[in-house]
């Protein structure tokens, strides 16, 4: 980061635009990697999508809003049940996939996953509720968090989830406790903490032995989980589970979470006699937000991932005489943001432009919208980058760069940093903001007592709200003060 002793604005070079976003041959172009694939432009230039039109879209449904494009979602989803299925087949007989509930989740969602053939995550009482009323099937649920309560272990079993993955000692014996009450056999996996450090920013990397999360390998504690596990009739082990990070574009991390997590489970079968038949990767798989980013397609990760755990198996079959081939256990990942995050893309109208000079022949526009930081905290809270496009019309002015900040009294307030406008933007335009569909609406408040806008689902022509838009009266309905 470029810094000056009198402060970052008197920096070389500061206001300039980022390394990754050369002034632009045309300013309305799409870069494809960033939207759903059914959005375009109609002969007027206004953005697409379903074979719908964003201003149509606007005057009916208002804005802000998420726009979901249901078909890419149900797309990637298959892609990556199939891309890993294939190439798992001959390893372990197959892989399961897990959808990231906390990315976005909504009871249509759920139907959509289920219905796809994919399993779901989730890591809440809320979230559990959410896929119970679209009557998602249990078996098909994990259940994660480092802190469940009496009352979402309760509810975890009581509907019979898949597996309950637990994060500490006192959690095994919460779970075993409510398991014997219930009368039922709690289905668990072991969180355990590779000890491996994605390259992706510090909130968001969960592999590290320094945080929150899951069983060390260091000093046997991983080990001792599954002990502890095993001495409860109320808990069937059922296997190993690792999660290295998010907004990852290359599997070299799982090479080492791999061989560790191999590792263990050879180790659990050898000194306790328990052969666990699962073991999750995690995921966390990297989603393009700019033309920064590069994402591998769910068949390459596949490939690649299927011949690290392939190679880690044959590697400790030729090691020992554990596990036998037909004891390898089946894998499952999790891809994270890269099914909904794409899928999605926010509508924002314009209210103010306004032209900001910053010296060294540097000047910036600064577009504020409808909405903001309420609606996607990623860019205050992570640094998070996105790109834009003027939505609802074509433009032949130059390009300006511009800044698209919110509405919300902070100056941190900032939807995309960096983007090229064309000059002309201005009040009642509509500005469109792509893969906002993972941790936008799940992250968003009521910050200044703004109501969170809807989410709607565009398919084949038509489009529905899935998510209605917040009212009011909404806000109001919780405030239990006053006269």
């Amino acid at each position: 980061m470029r810094s000056h002793e009198a402060g970052a604005l008197h920096a070389e070079g500061y206001g300039g635009p980022p390394l990754y976003l050369p002034y632009p041959d045309d300013v309305m172009a799409l870069l494809p990697q960033l939207w759903p694939d059914s959005v375009a432009r109609d002969d007027d230039g206004r953005l697409t999508v379903a074979g719908l039109d964003v201003v149509s879209l606007a005057r009916e449904f208002g804005t802000p809003a998420y726009v979901l494009d249901e078909g890419d979602f149900r797309a990637r989803a298959r892609a990556f049940r199939d891309d890993f299925a294939a190439p798992f087949e001959t390893v372990c007989g197959g892989a399961d996939v897990y959808y990231a509930g906390k990315a976005f989740l909504c009871t249509s969602v759920a139907t959509w996953v289920a219905e796809e053939g994919l399993s779901l995550d989730v890591c809440s009482g809320g979230e559990l509720a959410v896929a119970r009323r679209a009557g998602f099937p249990a078996e098909r649920i994990g259940f994660h968090g480092n802190n469940k309560s009496l009352d979402e272990i309760r509810a975890a079993l009581d509907y019979g989830v898949g597996r309950i993955v637990v994060d500490s000692f006192v959690e095994i014996e919460r779970v075993a406790e409510m398991a014997a009450e219930l009368g039922v056999v709690a289905p668990v996996m072991i969180r355990v903490t590779v000890g491996v450090e994605a390259h992706t920013h510090e909130f968001i990397a969960t592999g590290h032995e320094d945080q929150k999360f899951g069983f060390s390998l260091t000093g046997g504690q991983a080990l001792s989980a599954a002990r502890a596990v095993l001495a409860h009739d109320s808990l069937d082990l059922r296997g190993l589970h690792s999660h290295i990070g998010s907004q990852i574009f290359d599997t070299g991390g799982f090479e080492m979470s791999a061989r560790r997590l191999v590792g263990l489970h050879a180790l659990i079968a050898e000194e306790l006699g328990h052969h666990s038949p699962e073991i999750d990767l995690g995921g966390g798989f990297g989603m393009a937000y700019t033309s920064q980013h590069t994402p591998m397609s769910p068949a390459e990760l596949g490939e690649q991932l299927a011949d690290i755990v392939g190679r880690e198996f044959k590697a400790l079959q030729q090691r020992t005489t554990s596990p036998e081939p037909s004891l390898v256990p089946r894998v499952s990942i999790e891809p994270g943001r890269a099914i909904v995050g794409p899928s999605t893309f926010t509508l924002y109208e314009v209210g103010t432009v306004k032209p900001v000079e910053l010296g060294d022949h540097h000047s910036r526009a600064y577009v504020s919208v409808d909405g903001g930081m309420s609606d996607n905290v990623r860019p205050a809270l992570y640094e998070a980058d996105y790109s834009c496009t003027l939505a609802n019309r074509s433009s032949e002015a130059a390009p300006m760069l511009s800044r698209v900040v919110g509405k919300h009294c902070e100056s941190g307030d900032i939807v995309v940093q960096d983007e090229w406008l064309p000059e002309d933007t201005g009040p009642g335009d509509l500005i469109a903001v792509p893969g906002t569909g993972a941790y936008c609406r799940a992250l968003s408040s009521q910050y200044n007592h703004t109501p969170r806008p809807p989410v709607l689902a565009v398919r084949d022509g038509e489009a529905r709200v899935i998510v209605r838009r917040e009212t009011i009266d909404d806000l109001l309905a919780l405030d239990v003060g006053g006269s």
